[in-house]
């Protein structure tokens, strides 16, 4: 077997067409990583550039007032994440900086989809392109080519009236191309960890580990599929009109087809649906600026009761602040509701579109890698999920000053001084756990992984009345 794997690499060698093909595509990819490199690179300095700014200007605040610091707010950048020059995931439409303040969560804005020139949103030279599309046909004509050529020189006849055994001679150019394949996507993410070494971490090495792995199973299974229908049709022309039909299916009609239906089956509201249902439950809890809101008067009494006093001048506390930290807790229960809804929509949708991996490898195989490279929308919605916690916390710092701080109800001139502007921590970012990752998309790994199984068995035991003339 290691022999016929081993005349198949000599073979592939001494193809000057291939060899162009093979060099071509080097140069496309290191062309693409380059490019995203110093996309990457120049993203992270704007946004270390542009956060420490923020900060600063923060811890400059010589004296305002809490509540009116909570309008003023700050900006939260999205993290870059060096995976990126491999699989930009949702990153390009979602956005990347958010507003944090007072009475409001804000949506990610300035999505690099949306500052894109209208020539250029056809799309661009992406590495993932590149690796989920073009380096799967240049192995479909490699594995057709091998058995077809073979089969028009005899040589293919010749072999099989040795003895050789039909199932390890067609097991083995499927490994001999599927190396290929390898060697194409091991070069690429060894590139890629050459010129991102400054960067490198045990949790990148372990997310390019499983990122090598899905698409190595896809890659088998392309070959093998490849091998099995130019082994047991005698027309090649069918043979490779078959496969790439195929091959059309998975990668443009199936997943379009389930893109569409799963978006019926659990329908996301639009933009303008859901901030008129989130407008409307917001009005209904108290008004932190309206002391005349029936709520407010509730929660007046409420506090005249504690305090044991008549009247809100004469509490010991600033209930302006008590006010508007109700405010924004009616506001984050409103949030949970519709950012929840949401995201359950979210995860049915998909868990339907996993399930389609079993018609295509390709949605299996395009689930791993934007969810192994950390830019899914799982990682997405951590990230949103981070940052409105950390709103809440921002905001409470500053109405607990305005109400506990050392002012009464109705002072609004009193100012907090600069050192408790600079006790108040910034937002920092942590990462997703690989074991979270792992969990979501198991079900996408097992399914290549069946797949690949399929197409052993395919290749072992539906070759051996392979057509040989």
């Amino acid at each position: 077997m290691w022999q016929i794997i081993l005349n198949e690499w000599r073979l592939l060698l001494r193809n000057k067409i291939l060899l162009g093909l093979c060099i071509s595509f080097i140069l496309v990819f290191v062309f693409a990583i380059f490019l995203s490199h110093k996309q990457y690179q120049k993203q992270r300095t704007t946004y270390n550039i542009a956060k420490d700014e923020l900060r600063e200007q923060w811890e400059s605040i010589d004296s305002m007032n809490p509540h009116s610091a909570a309008h003023y707010g700050t900006y939260v950048f999205k993290p870059t994440n060096i995976l990126t020059n491999l699989d930009e995931g949702v990153n390009s439409v979602t956005g990347n900086v958010l507003r944090v303040e007072g009475h409001v969560q804000n949506e990610m804005i300035h999505s690099e989809a949306s500052q894109m020139m209208s020539i250029s949103k056809f799309g661009k030279l992406k590495a993932s392109l590149l690796l989920q599309y073009i380096v799967p046909l240049l192995l479909i004509f490699l594995a057709f080519s091998s058995i077809n050529s073979e089969r028009q020189q005899g040589r293919l006849k010749i072999l099989l009236l040795q003895g050789a055994n039909t199932s390890k001679l067609m097991m083995s150019k499927v490994i001999a191309i599927w190396l290929f394949g390898l060697f194409l996507l091991s070069f690429s993410v060894l590139f890629y960890t050459f010129i991102n070494l400054n960067s490198f971490s045990s949790d990148i090495a372990y997310r390019l580990a499983l990122f090598i792995l899905s698409y190595s199973l896809y890659y088998f299974i392309i070959v093998g599929l490849t091998v099995f229908l130019t082994a047991r049709f005698k027309n090649s022309t069918l043979a490779l009109t078959s496969m790439i039909g195929i091959w059309i299916l998975w990668t443009v009609f199936v997943p379009n087809i389930v893109m569409n239906s799963v978006e019926k089956w659990h329908p996301l509201p639009s933009r303008n649906e859901f901030k008129t249902a989130m407008r409307e439950d917001r009005s209904k809890g108290i008004d932190g600026h309206n002391p005349s809101d029936e709520r407010g008067k509730a929660l007046e009494e409420k506090f005249l009761a504690k305090y044991q006093v008549d009247s809100l001048s004469q509490l010991p506390i600033n209930f302006d602040g008590i006010r508007m930290q109700e405010d924004e807790e009616y506001g984050n229960m409103v949030w949970d509701k519709h950012f929840g809804n949401l995201s359950d929509v979210l995860e049915k949708q998909k868990k339907k579109v996993q399930f389609f991996g079993f018609l295509s490898p390709l949605i299996s195989l395009q689930n791993s890698s934007m969810g192994y490279t950390g830019n899914d929308n799982l990682h997405h919605q951590k990230f949103q999920r981070q940052v409105e916690d950390y709103r809440r916390v921002f905001i409470k710092q500053l109405n607990d000053k305005h109400a506990f701080g050392g002012s009464k109800t109705g002072d609004w001139g009193w100012k907090a001084q600069n050192d408790f502007f600079k006790s108040v921590k910034d937002f920092e970012y942590k990462t997703t756990s690989l074991k979270s990752v792992w969990r979501q998309y198991t079900l996408d790994f097992t399914i290549l992984a069946l797949w690949s199984v399929v197409i052993i068995g395919l290749v072992l035991y539906g070759t051996k009345r392979m057509v040989v003339v």
